[in-house]
C-alpha cells in the first residue's frame, strides 16, 4: 500500500487530516517527533535531534554541517519504518526524507490565513490578531530557512507534491477523501521497482547513520551507494588504517552482503622546510 506524507504551515490542520487517514486506512500515523524517538537508538539525545526540525541552524552549525549529521539519523529511521508500509506521516520534510521512492504519495495542505491566525491566538494564548500574525510569519521564515539549510528546496514549491490541497473551502474529510482515492490508484501502489528503491535508500542511510554514530568515522565525508546489498563507498579518508575501520563498521550492518571501497588515501606532502 501507499505511504503518504503530508507537509503542511504551522497550524494548518496537517496533525488532524493525518489521523483522519490512518484511521480511515487502517495506517499507522506518525510524527516528527516519533522519528526522532525512533533515530535516537543511534545514541543522540532526543533534544539534539529535536534541534534539526525545531531550530533554526547556527553559523557554527552551518560551518560545521553537525544540523545534516543528525539528519541522517532521522532519515534512516524514516526508512525504517517506511519499510512496514501502510504509513501517513505528518511533519516537516516528509517528501524529501523518502525522496525518490514513486509509491509515496506526496501531500501538501495549506489552510487561509484567517484560519491559521484563530489557531495560533487559541493556541498560544496571543492577545491580538496582529500578535498571531507576526507569530506566523516568525514561525514560517524559521522552517524555510531550516528546510533550505538540511535539503536546499523551498518547501512551499508545489512542484515537490502530487497533490497541494486548500482546505479555505474543502472540509477535512473531503480533503482526506482526495488523498484515499488517489492513493488507491496505480501510480502509488509498491512496484517491484519501487520496493527495490526504498530498500537501497534505507540501506545506504543506514549504512551513513552507523558510521556518523561511530566514534572512529563519525564526521568522515564518504559518498555511499547501496544496490541489492551491494555497497560503494567513495571519498578521500586521512589513513589506510581509516579506510580499514569504515569498512568493517559497513560490514557490520545488517543488509550489507558485500562492500565495495573506491575510497582514497589523502597524500602527505613534506613540509619543505625553512
Amino acid at each position: 500500500m501507499s505511504i503518504i506524507t503530508i507537509s503542511r504551515g504551522s497550524l494548518s490542520g496537517g496533525r488532524a487530516l493525518a489521523e483522519r487517514l490512518a484511521d480511515r486506512l487502517g495506517y499507522r500515523c506518525i510524527s516528527s517527533e516519533a522519528l526522532i524517538e525512533a533515530a535516537a537508538k543511534y545514541g543522540v539525545p532526543e533534544p539534539k535531534l529535536s534541534e534539526v526540525f525545531d531550530k533554526t541552524p547556527s553559523f557554527w552549525e552551518r560551518l560545521t554541517k553537525s544540523r545534516r549529521l543528525y539528519l541522517i539519523f532521522i532519515q534512516a529511521a524514516m526508512c525504517e519504518l517506511a519499510q512496514q508500509g501502510r504509513l501517513v506521516y505528518h511533519g516537516q520534510g516528509g517528501q524529501q526524507l523518502l525522496k525518490g521512492v514513486s509509491h509515496v504519495m506526496k501531500v501538501r495542505l495549506i489552510a487561509p490565513l484567517e484560519y491559521r491566525i484563530k489557531a495560533a491566538m487559541e493556541r498560544e494564548g496571543l492577545p491580538s490578531r496582529e500578535a498571531g500574525i507576526q507569530y506566523l510569519q516568525q514561525v514560517d521564515e524559521e522552517r524555510l530557512r531550516r528546510m533550505r539549510y538540511l535539503f536546499n528546496v523551498d518547501w512551499r514549491d508545489p512542484s515537490l507534491y502530487d497533490v497541494v490541497l486548500n482546505i479555505e473551502h474543502m472540509s477535512l474529510e473531503t480533503a482526506a477523501d482526495v488523498v484515499i482515492y488517489m492513493a488507491q490508484h496505480p501510480e502509488y501502489q509498491p512496484t517491484r521497482a519501487s520496493e527495490k528503491k526504498l530498500n537501497d535508500l534505507a540501506l545506504g542511510c543506514r549504512v551513513k547513520a552507523s558510521l556518523a554514530a561511530h566514534p572512529l568515522t563519525s564526521g568522515i565525508d564518504v559518498e555511499v551507494r547501496a544496490d541489492d546489498g551491494i555497497v560503494w563507498m567513495t571519498g578521500l579518508v586521512d589513513s589506510g588504517e581509516l579506510e580499514y575501520e569504515i569498512i568493517r563498521v559497513v560490514q557490520s550492518v545488517p543488509g550489507v552482503k558485500e562492500v565495495i571501497s573506491d575510497l582514497e588515501v589523502k597524500p602527505v606532502f613534506p613540509y619543505p622546510g625553512p
